[in-house]
């Protein structure tokens, strides 16, 4: 009888929360997708048309800047919501094939009722606030023809994201201000601007681009400095600008529109999930987003992404385990940081150090790519991780090993696996 009255107990507290659950996503009407779609369209075309022109007026910058956050955030939350049913299938039929009085199940449910929650509260907020944000900008719009155009042929969002600097359109300009402000006359110290910013930031991608703008006739000598260290900024005589990584919504819409590029995401929702999990694992890496972007878009197939997803969580755990941070942090700190291999679980992919090589230099022709695979190189060498494809066309080669993992950390790789 004991067992009886528990079974049935469990079954109501199940149904009740899948009960629950129901009305909380009931509670987000449906039209929300579809309206924060239709001013996303407004919104992506006031930036691209943006992006084409030659802007010069500083507030207009600033506004379209904030225009182009809340976008990324909005197709962020909008990607979120069709990567959740993923994840809301596979707890619900974990629910149902489980005890019914299982706390663990309970507590789930709990918690993809609560993200819901957050989700729908995110896509109002973002639609409120790029609905404001493009009723205010009419005028900007408006504005935006009396300027030059810089592209003379058409493009997609893929290509421009690919071949052109992403989201420095503000710095830019400033940078260029700066180069075209004559100096005073009698003046005879030169005019320095340092640039401040942590490794793979772009602040050599930001200068090579503005250096190649046409306006720029001969007004004596200025000097740029760019630094990932803020003691420089003594020696500047304006304000330094600084760069930051992009925002995880930013981040994720320049990886998504990598890896995907001219196919529409919304046509893969299940690998829009799984793209948006790696996404989340690169800490805004601009190296790491080009390198795993190109991976996923030859082989658009769930399986290997899954496989490729699963390899950067077992990699990055194992490296916090054993070595206390994450591999990106190590690079940073010009600490080696030890990676896995894909085809051989008993062997780590060690990077000792990363260095530039110019357009003109010769380049390694193993990619990291091959030694995640089943090319095994020996002894110390080098591999190529990513060439740019935009000024000043660096590419960025690592210095490693291959190492035969000892018995301790095999058992530690089992346990994560």
């Amino acid at each position: 009888m004991d067992i009886l009255l528990s079974t049935i107990l469990g079954e109501l507290a199940t149904r009740s929360i899948n009960f629950f659950i129901s009305k909380i996503s009931k509670q987000m009407p449906l039209d929300v997708e579809d309206r924060l779609r239709m001013v996303l369209l407004r919104a992506q075309v006031i930036v691209d048309e943006a992006m084409g022109q030659r802007i010069t007026n500083h507030a207009m910058l600033v506004q379209l800047d904030l225009l182009r956050d809340a976008m990324h955030r909005g197709y962020y939350w909008l990607d979120k919501v069709r990567s959740q049913s993923h994840e809301e299938d596979t707890i619900h039929r974990a629910v149902r094939h489980s005890s019914p009085f299982s706390t663990v199940n309970c507590l789930k449910s709990w918690c993809l009722s609560s993200r819901n929650t957050q989700v729908g509260k995110q896509l109002h907020e973002t639609l409120d606030c790029l609905s404001s944000m493009i009723v205010d900008l009419e005028e900007l719009v408006i504005f935006l023809t009396s300027y030059p155009r810089l592209y003379c042929q058409p493009y997609s969002t893929h290509l421009q994201v690919s071949n052109c600097m992403f989201g420095r359109q503000m710095e830019a300009e400033l940078l260029v201000n700066f180069l075209l402000h004559p100096q005073p006359k009698g003046v005879e110290e030169l005019d320095v601007m340092p640039i401040v910013g942590p490794r793979q930031v772009g602040k050599s991608t930001l200068v090579a681009h503005v250096c190649r703008d046409e306006r720029y006739v001969p007004r004596g000598s200025k000097i740029i400095v760019t630094s990932r260290f803020d003691n420089i900024i003594k020696f500047g005589t304006t304000q330094a600008l600084t760069l930051k990584h992009l925002s995880p919504e930013a981040y994720w819409y320049f990886f998504k529109t990598l890896t995907f590029g001219s196919m529409d995401p919304e046509m893969h929702p299940r690998l829009t999930h799984i793209a948006m999990e790696i996404a989340k694992t690169q800490k805004s890496c601009l190296v790491a987003a080009n390198m795993i972007a190109r991976l996923l878009s030859y082989n658009f197939d769930v399986h290997f992404w899954c496989k490729v997803l699963a390899f950067i969580r077992v990699s990055r755990q194992k490296h916090v385990s054993r070595f206390g941070g994450h591999p990106m942090d190590h690079l940073d700190q010009n600490r080696p940081a030890h990676l896995g291999r894909m085809t051989a679980p008993s062997e780590d992919l060690v990077l000792y150090h990363e260095y530039q090589c110019s357009s003109g230099q010769e380049v390694p022709k193993i990619r990291i790519h091959d030694e995640y695979g089943s090319v095994k190189a020996r002894g110390n060498f080098e591999v190529l991780a990513w060439r740019s494809t935009i000024p000043p066309y660096f590419s960025y080669v690592y210095t490693c090993e291959i190492q035969e993992l000892k018995a301790n950390a095999l058992k530690n790789a089992a346990l994560y696996n």
